[in-house]
């Protein structure tokens, strides 16, 4: 299928083909015939793509902190390259689209193949022929209402709530500033609200058009805005003041203030400066609301991705709501968004919308629709020809799951080694598959997983997916008959791990590797060398300042992550058996705060492991840290040594009243070497690195330690009746 998609590191924008996306069970499958694009959302992605490096950091200088504290954490090389990679993933386009559903998920059962469905969402409802979108993202299309009319769902969204945090009331008077598409649709609302409504904007032609779809005054001179208002307004000024332009400037919020009457309303809509100057607002009692795009629901991943819808009763206009709402104004004839089109562009010419949207073509514009052929089979598979995949490489890849991670740091740890050819590539979205797939030289990109599968050419699979997916895409591996290299945690609940354990155990010659890599860190190996040989336990303190993580990360997610224990947490525990070349058979946990995250779990705790050759291991857990410290510390104690590991950039080997330190320019933790350990395995036909028994409990160990943080005892690790867990 095509697709528009933009490089964010050279601003290079093309029309791709690119597999067509997976779906999953909470969403549909949406064939477009129509999509909308967004002068000022777009423009504004477009701009900071075509930056320099400087230039992006001066725009968002909240991640230009973050890449400063990597570097200071992680060293220059290792933050440069991943730094380079984000910015090299494409970035697909579009946020409001319209077409037919061609395929359901299991939780999205209120559709029908077929449905007429208006989308909306970044990252969801993209420029392309095919579009993957979860439920409460979809709304039908009333009968009556065209494929290009329903296309301007989400603007008509925005629109909507705008209006309802203006709490209009029938007969107030209105001032609409900035007549974008927003804009136009928002003065529109507002008329069928009840409120007399002047439309506002710099630019003469789209006023005269406002004033054609029903404003009741019009004006296009800032100067004389004050003046006009208070004509409009008998001199009360306004009741409330709608901000829907788009402008870095203050000047907006500065006029909103001047023109809004004693305890008026101020509500922005647009991306507009707000540096505030207090006493206009403040000898005005003004109220100013920010409006946050859609609607309720917003940036809630459990609504938009998960599909958990609020309560009617209790929040009455959800995002998803207010599209619906809105496609019934147009269906009733009461909102005129055919009047905004101004261009109309097949797929194919998207290239040619775009230099519109940039202003590389000089052309007035306000709203830009996409059309699409209207008839198009689900292609999951992309053959590319410039492939450099051999048939004849000692390990022939596929890997299924292409996030940052696997970008940035594990491909180029298989790419440095000659003897791997990587033949094909997998992601949910296909958008990433190809990118990669091409960097790599892979025979073919998909967003199944059952073509890298059934491959009979792929003998080994990296699986580098979200953590829900591990255990049963590696199972299927098995049973497939390949070598299989797949990233933390192995599984997320005990029915999991006991498939992938059956399918392990009934393989001819399983070959199995985890990405455990810290275990392969240089400066690790060279710790668990100066306490060997060794006659008696160890006492392991293994301190983690974790930090908090992003409100709606998907690792803190029940459902994709799992939660940090068993997605982060597992790492430390076979960093233990490492060291101490024994398993854990006892854990206990104690919670160090109250704070929890998604996934229920609290963000800090203290783990105690009691490993089978007696050693003692503490692992401090901490989300609630600070960031000037180094994210991981581990002390090791034992037969009159001590080594003192930091962030796997120094360590200090002490014995006999003397230290030996080491100091690395980068952390390195281990993932070239795990890679390599991993391949050489394969070549030699030597046991993989991790025992088998080793991976199945560490992963145990991270189940207990969640249920001893419930129960509050300790508990065995090993498998057995409930009755038989508690430790002695």
């Amino acid at each position: 299928m095509k697709a528009i998609v933009q490089n964010m590191k050279n601003g290079e924008l093309r029309v791709d083909e690119v597999p067509s996306p997976a779906l999953k069970p909470g969403g549909i499958l949406l064939q477009v015939h129509r999509s909308l694009i967004s002068l000022g959302t777009e423009r504004v992605v477009l701009g900071l793509a075509k930056k320099s490096m400087l230039g992006k950091a001066q725009d968002r200088p909240d991640l230009a902190r973050k890449v400063i504290e990597k570097a200071r954490q992680e060293g220059l090389w290792n933050t440069y390259q991943a730094v380079l990679n984000r910015l090299d993933s494409p970035v697909p386009l579009g946020y409001s689209c319209a077409g037919d559903v061609l395929a359901v998920g299991a939780q999205a059962a209120e559709f029908q193949v077929g449905d007429r469905v208006a989308c909306a969402g970044l990252g969801f409802a993209n420029h392309a022929e095919i579009d993957y979108v979860p439920r409460n993202l979809a709304a039908k299309i009333p009968s009556g209402v065209s494929y290009e009319d329903a296309s301007f769902v989400t603007v008509g969204a925005i629109a909507m709530h705008g209006v309802r945090l203006a709490e209009l009331e029938l007969g107030e008077k209105v001032v609409v500033m900035g007549l974008g598409m927003v804009g136009q649709v928002a003065a529109q609302l507002a008329r069928r609200a009840g409120a007399s409504v002047l439309a506002s904007d710099l630019d003469a032609e789209k006023v005269a058009l406002a004033g054609r779809l029903g404003a009741h005054a019009t004006m296009s001179s800032p100067a004389d805005l004050a003046r006009q208002v208070a004509e409009f307004t008998e001199g009360h000024g306004a009741d409330a003041v709608l901000i829907c332009a788009a402008t870095k400037s203050d000047d907006p919020l500065r006029q909103a203030a001047e023109i809004s009457r004693l305890r008026g309303r101020v509500v922005i809509v647009g991306d507009v400066g707000m540096h505030l100057e207090r006493r206009p607002f403040f000898e005005k009692e003004v109220r100013l609301v920010v409006s946050r795009s859609y609607g309720p629901g917003r940036y809630d991943p459990e609504y938009e991705v998960h599909g958990k819808d609020y309560p009617l009763a209790y929040v009455r206009w959800t995002e998803r709501r207010n599209m619906a709402s809105f496609l019934e104004l147009v269906g009733r004839g009461e909102v005129n968004v055919g009047a905004l089109v101004t261009h109309r562009f097949s797929i194919e010419e998207g290239e040619r919308a775009y230099q519109i949207v940039s202003g590389e073509s000089k052309e007035p514009a306000i709203a830009i629709v996409l059309e699409y052929r209207q008839r198009l089979a689900a292609s999951t598979r992309v053959s590319l020809p410039k492939a450099k995949a051999s048939p004849m490489a000692a390990v022939r890849l596929g890997v299924i799951g292409a996030g940052q991670f696997a970008r940035g740091v594990l491909l180029p740890a298989f790419q440095a080694r000659s003897s791997v050819s990587f033949h094909g590539f997998c992601t949910a979205s296909g958008l990433t598959s190809k990118s990669v797939a091409e960097h790599y030289g892979a025979k073919y990109c998909t967003s199944d997983a059952k073509e890298i599968l059934a491959d009979t050419e792929i003998n080994a699979v990296v699986i580098a997916t979200r953590h829900d997916q591990h255990a049963r895409l590696a199972a299927d591996a098995l049973r497939a008959g390949k070598a299989v290299f797949v990233e933390k945690p192995l599984a997320m609940d005990a029915a999991s791990l006991a498939d992938l354990r059956e399918a392990y155990e009934s393989a001819d010659a399983p070959r199995l590797m985890v990405g455990f890599n810290r275990r392969f860190s240089p400066l690790a190996v060279r710790c668990k060398e100066f306490f060997s040989p060794r006659l008696g336990p160890l006492s392991i303190l293994y301190r983690v300042n974790a930090g908090a993580i992003p409100a709606g990360s998907w690792v803190a997610d029940p459902t994709e992550g799992g939660g940090r224990i068993i997605g982060e947490v597992c790492h430390f525990v076979d960093f233990a058996a490492f060291l101490t070349g024994a398993v854990p058979v006892r854990v206990y946990a104690e919670a160090l705060n109250e704070k929890s995250n998604a996934g229920g779990e609290p963000d800090a705790v203290a783990v105690t492991l009691r490993m089978a050759d007696s050693s003692t291991v503490v692992i401090h857990y901490l989300g609630n840290g600070d960031t000037s410290v180094s994210k991981e510390y581990v002390e090791v104690s034992g037969q009159r040594r001590m080594a003192i590991l930091d962030n796997f950039r120094s360590l200090a080997l002490h014995s006999e009243n003397r230290a030996r330190r080491t100091r690395l320019f980068s952390q390195q933790k281990g993932h070239r070497e795990e890679v390599a350990a991993f391949l050489e395995a394969l070549h030699a036909g030597k046991p993989m690195p991790i025992d088998f028994a080793s991976l199945v409990a560490t992963t145990q160990a991270t189940f207990r330690i969640l249920e001893s943080l419930e129960r509050g005892v300790p508990l065995a690790v090993a498998d057995g009746p409930a009755d038989q867990e508690q430790a002695e």
